[in-house]
């Protein structure tokens, strides 16, 4: 059972920027491959055909999957580990695939609109943000216990 006071915006948001540069790391090495395989032609739509959109899925399946593998093993991606946070259940258990492919979901939706579903804890009595209410998760802060 993680313990833990409900993480603010500021933290998520520093999360998030160092998760995105280890996503775009991730990106690149997928493209590479995939420009690779398609015999070092860009992929475009017009160039690429059905390529294009198995790129397209590849894309996405690297970035969800980033999220999924390391909720469902820690609960932390690395940005998460940088700021001391951890994604878990409202029980504070570690979540489960269903509560994290919907935290994924209602996720993009709660960031996408100028992060309003994410600056919904401000409002929220438990200070949860939309998509932590929606997926029954919640992002806590873990204090650091210092050694006596």
């Amino acid at each position: 059972m993680i313990s833990g006071s409900s993480a603010g915006f500021g933290r998520r948001l520093a999360a998030l920027l160092y998760d995105s540069l280890l996503l775009a790391a991730l990106l690149v090495i997928f493209t590479s491959c995939a420009v690779f395989l398609n015999h070092r032609v860009a992929l475009e739509s017009r160039t690429a055909g059905a390529w294009f959109y198995l790129y397209q899925a590849g894309l996405l399946a690297v970035i969800v999957g980033y999220y999924l593998i390391n909720w469902l093993r820690s609960g932390q991606t690395l940005g998460m580990r940088a700021w001391h946070l951890r994604a878990v259940a409202d029980s504070g258990q570690p979540m489960l695939l269903k509560a994290a492919a919907l935290r994924s979901v209602f996720g993009v939706l709660a960031w996408a609109p100028a992060a309003l579903g994410v600056l919904w804890l401000y409002v929220d009595p438990e200070h949860a943000a939309l998509h932590d209410r929606l997926s029954k998760t919640r992002v806590v802060h873990l204090q650091r216990t210092r050694p006596a």
